[in-house]
């Protein structure tokens, strides 16, 4: 399982500090219905990320993902389509970063943050996690890790704990900080927010290029041994 968790360490970490949810989270803390819908979307968050793990586990499970050498040949290609995948968004990022003096533009469903119920702030946990494309490709290339190791599925449900507890740092780190720090954090927070809003592009493409190149290395190992 060793192997497993240190395989899906990249992408997890790539779900985690994504600055858009960190960023809509930030901002329904600082609304009325703030000390429910923070951990709302957390909630919301946890279920996506565990449901599209769960739900590649479960497809894998059924499939052969290893030969008497290593992973499948077939994973290989897989890992080499989602790398290439992950090249193409970490140009599209960088090409549509903020140049020196411009605004960073943010999503505008973001302007109703505050007309969230803890039920849309739920879903939006959800959404964010599993249904953007961006951390989709992470999560699938973090769940295809823990399987093609070979693990049993206890093991495998454990390695896919690891990867939601981790992958759930970045959104759940302000809702703590909201809690523990009461009206101090706001200060934090907001400061927080520019910083990820001004740098979000520049993140997600370094990231995506990072886990994007490993996942290509990883797949010529495969396909060439």
């Amino acid at each position: 399982m060793g192997q497993a968790i240190g395989e899906l360490l990249p992408a997890a970490v790539g779900v985690a500090i994504s600055p858009v949810p960190i960023i809509a989270v930030v901002l329904m803390l600082v609304t009325a219905r703030g000390r429910v819908n923070g951990p709302a979307f957390v909630i919301g968050w946890l279920v996506g990320v565990a449901a599209v793990g769960a739900i590649v586990l479960l497809l894998a499970g059924g499939i052969d993902m290893t030969d008497e050498s290593g992973p499948a040949t077939w994973v290989g290609w897989l890992e080499l389509v989602l790398g290439v995948l992950l090249l193409l968004v970490a140009v599209r990022e960088w090409r549509g970063r903020p140049r020196e003096g411009d605004e960073a533009a943010m999503p505008t469903w973001m302007d109703a943050l505050d007309r969230f119920t803890p039920v849309k702030a739920g879903g939006a946990g959800i959404v964010l996690s599993a249904v953007n494309p961006k951390n989709l490709l992470l999560i699938v290339a973090g769940a295809a890790a823990i399987a093609q190791t070979g693990i049993s599925a206890g093991e495998q449900a454990v390695a896919l704990l690891v990867f939601v507890v981790i992958a759930s740092v970045g959104v759940a780190a302000p809702v703590v900080i909201a809690i523990a720090m009461g009206e101090r954090s706001r200060g934090l927070l907001d400061r927080l927010k520019t910083w990820l809003g001004r740098n979000n592009a520049v993140i997600m493409a370094v990231l995506m290029l990072v886990i994007g190149v490993k996942l290509i290395g990883d797949a010529i190992s495969i396909l060439s041994s």
